[in-house]
């Protein structure tokens, strides 16, 4: 889909439609009050007839508005004026893409992006909606032998700014908000891969492609690679699987030399069946989604590498494939991690953990100013969370708030767990120095705690997705998250290195919808 931004009166658009809002009790927007005027009330006609009362995220859609240039104009509920903020406003744009993909429009340009929010700039405004719309006309049909004929791709979106003077900010923040829509997409596109297709291999091959489309620095660890470092850990999880383990590390450059690195480390287990310890059969295709972890990763890697973020960055991809047979781990085998620590196996199916270690050992050499692994690791947070938030832990308060406040911003919530010495206490061996699986009790609690005796060296958070990187049911499907919240983290981060004060969204300039440029292009 094309994107631009323009300035100019939603009445002079001569195209196939444009999006206005109207809040609760049919009070017009500025936008559909000028469309409203210049039609001879034809708005407020419909509306009193009663088919639009303002409701969040209702739609209208109208032909043939008089004295317009359009084929259709959309109006788009906004519910009540005093209670429309961040949510509501990412509400209003979905609700007009849904309903956009139901007409035969091919071109629009929505005037939602003029709306007022409070304490929020035209860049945020911007940035929002163009992420949110590419990710609501996201489709994964390329295993299809034949496409949906009744979905209908929008080619064109122009997003308006109230002026000239704003286009420049305007661009600034599409240019940001593509930038996060694409890494989703990544994100996506690699978590709805097949487990036959998306393996180890893949994943280093979509690396590559990274590193030669940006110039990044790419080092892929093969599995006597591994083995001369000593990653027992890691290579006892791919012991049952024909698919080779993979260490993939891409480096982006984007500050000085002196700059410590902010990495990313992210659990590719590309088709987890538990291994010795086989999960169930139902459900097990979603098993294919154990490397959203991974993906989210390398997707957030595409968002900074597309924004040149200034900024280093390292993405580390533990991936391995978790599958039962001769060769395979079995409950109580010990194995011994770069670390030193020897682990004892107490279940297969907490395979993440045993992959992630390694990894986190890894990232020593590196010297991060901060680590922060990803993973879908235990089904426990999905109990204690839900699928509204990721799971967080981290051995620094300060790295601890600086999500929070990125995932705030990104609308891609985290929560913050405990990790108290008294969970530890259940993951002591008699054979060795830590065994992988503590019980049922706190599981997501208890793995975070494995993670933490491998992180000592640096400043570390976990993020456990296992709530939010996936969809089940009809609308089955890889989510992106938590590109987003990792994408406004590096932000931050780059904000804080360059010395500026970190980006938050700010008041506008002006007053509430304040019109248009006389002068302003159509």
């Amino acid at each position: 889909m094309e994107f631009s931004i323009k300035s100019g009166s939603p009445e002079k658009q001569r195209v196939a439609c444009v999006i206005v809002g109207v809040y609760e009790a049919r009070k017009l927007s500025f936008a559909a009050d000028l469309l409203d005027r210049i039609s001879n009330g034809f708005i407020s006609d419909v509306l009193r007839r009663g088919d639009l009362e303002g409701k969040l995220g209702s739609t209208l859609v109208l032909h043939s508005v008089p004295h317009t240039l359009c084929d259709r104009v959309m109006l788009v509920g906004l519910g009540k004026e005093r209670e429309f903020r961040e949510k509501e406003y990412r509400e209003a744009i979905r609700a007009s893409l849904t309903a956009l993909s139901k007409t035969a429009a091919l071109e629009a340009v929505s005037y939602l992006t003029e709306l007022t929010v409070k304490k929020r700039d035209v860049e945020w405004m911007i940035e929002t909606a163009a992420s949110l719309s590419l990710d609501a006309q996201y489709r994964f049909d390329q295993f299809k032998s034949k496409p949906d004929e009744n979905l209908r791709e929008l080619r064109k979106l122009t997003l308006s700014v109230s002026r000239r003077s704003d286009l420049a900010e305007g661009e600034a923040g599409l240019l940001r908000g593509l930038a996060i829509a694409n890494g989703m997409k990544l994100a996506r596109d690699l978590g709805n891969l097949p487990g036959n297709v998306c393996t180890p291999t893949y994943l280093a091959d979509t690396a590559r492609a990274l590193a030669e489309r940006f110039g990044s620095e790419l080092t892929v660890l093969e599995q006597a690679d591994m083995a001369e470092l000593g990653m027992g850990s890691l290579l006892s999880v791919g012991k049952g699987s024909i698919q080779p383990p993979k260490l993939i590390v891409l480096k982006h450059q984007g500050g000085n030399t002196e700059q410590k690195p902010v990495v990313l480390v992210g659990k590719g287990i590309t088709f987890d069946s538990g291994g010795i310890s086989l999960k169930p059969g139902e459900g097990m295709d979603e098993m294919k989604y154990d490397m959203c972890g991974a993906a989210s990763v390398l997707g957030t890697f595409q968002a900074i590498a597309e924004m040149k973020l200034a900024l280093n960055v390292i993405a580390v991809v533990a991936a391995a494939e978790n599958m039962p047979s001769g060769g395979a781990s079995k409950p109580g085998d010990i194995v011994t991690s770069l670390s030193g620590q020897t682990i004892e196996i107490l279940n297969t199916d907490a395979e993440g953990r045993l992959v992630l270690c390694d990894a986190l050992t890894y990232c020593e050499r590196f010297e991060p100013a901060a680590v922060i692994d990803v993973a879908t690791l235990t089904g426990a947070c999905i109990i204690a969370l839900g699928h509204q938030a990721s799971a967080l832990f981290s051995n620094q308060d300060s790295l601890s708030r600086e999500l929070q406040a990125a995932a705030d911003e990104a609308a891609d919530r985290v929560w913050p767990m405990p990790m108290w010495e008294e969970y530890h206490e259940v993951l002591k061996s008699n054979f060795a120095d830590v065994a992988n699986v503590g019980g049922r009790p706190g599981g997501s609690i208890t793995a975070a705690c494995f993670l933490s005796r491998f992180t000592k060296a640096y400043d570390w958070a976990h993020l456990d997705i296992a709530g939010v990187a996936w969809k089940s049911g009809k609308e089955k499907g890889a989510t992106g998250r938590p590109v987003p919240l990792l994408t406004q983290f590096l932000l931050d981060r780059a904000d804080t290195a360059a010395g500026n004060v970190v980006r938050r969204g700010r008041p506008r300039r002006d007053t509430p919808e304040a019109g248009h440029d006389d002068d302003a292009a159509d």
